[in-house]
């Protein structure tokens, strides 16, 4: 079985068997994290560059790490120290890259749309580790992964979540995929900034729940009755008063573990 499409541009373009066919994989090779070699050669020959103009810690180093447990050669770009700070553009940067035999580009991108720019004009395959406000497609798979490892299946669930989620790709990329999968209870119940709505689609959380809280940048600058929560960024906060007060588990995202 493979994917229906080349690139991961988005879970919007992607069908509800290529959801499941890329989770299944995930739970295969999570096995390999366990072994005393975490090294497989699925991805041996293939070369790919980590292509990031925005700052990022967690899922650069995600994505790398992963690359090269799959045995992959690894090319990482930082546009703060490339020639895209003499003005060069995104489409001459790939180009220049390309011409290394590059057969992936992973990138990150303040822009909306730029991963399917890419695609348009290059061969390479492309992953789209985040553009703009538009979406952020793996963090909402490893989303999708932690509550099936939770719950089983994603069957019934109400899942809301919390934070500025009008300009979040994370909370786009969920919705996309959580409609997609079918069959979520209030499909699904997503809160508002202000965090008024938490109590009336929290209520009575019949069945199984879960709910995320966005990162700081997605909590901060907040008001309503969990003010103090948002207002200080503390999503671990937040998510502790849900499960203590409503009894439902919770993570926050992107979690520590993205896109591994």
């Amino acid at each position: 079985m493979k994917l229906s499409t080349k690139h991961l541009l988005g879970i919007k373009d992607l069908q509800k068997e290529d959801i499941q066919l890329i989770l299944s994989t995930a739970a295969q090779f999570k096995e390999v994290l366990q072994r005393p070699v975490k090294k497989v050669p699925s991805l041996r020959d293939i070369t790919i560059v980590n292509l990031f103009y925005e700052n990022s810690t967690r899922t650069r180093m995600s994505f790398e790490l992963a690359q090269k447990r799959l045995s992959a050669d690894v090319i990482n770009f930082s546009a703060s120290t490339s020639s895209a700070k003499k003005g060069e553009t995104l489409l001459d940067t790939v180009r220049n890259i390309l011409s290394m035999k590059v057969d992936m580009v992973v990138t990150r991108h303040s822009a909306s749309g730029a991963p399917h720019f890419l695609a348009q004009h290059i061969p390479a395959a492309i992953v789209n580790a985040g553009d703009g406000i538009n979406e952020h497609p793996t963090q909402a798979l490893l989303d999708a992964f932690s509550m099936i490892e939770k719950f089983g299946d994603l069957k019934g669930l109400k899942v809301a979540i919390i934070g500025d989620i009008m300009h979040s790709r994370v909370a786009l990329s969920n919705m996309y995929l959580l409609k997609k999968m079918g069959d979520i209870a209030k499909s699904p119940a997503f809160n508002t900034r202000s965090g008024r709505l938490l109590h009336n689609s929290a209520a009575s959380p019949a069945g199984r729940s879960v709910y995320g809280a966005l990162g700081r940048q997605g909590l901060s600058g907040a008001s309503g009755g969990l003010s103090e929560y948002f207002n200080d960024g503390q999503p671990d906060a937040l998510g502790n008063y849900v499960e203590e007060n409503f009894g439902v588990p919770w993570f926050k995202m992107p979690n520590p573990y993205s896109n591994k």
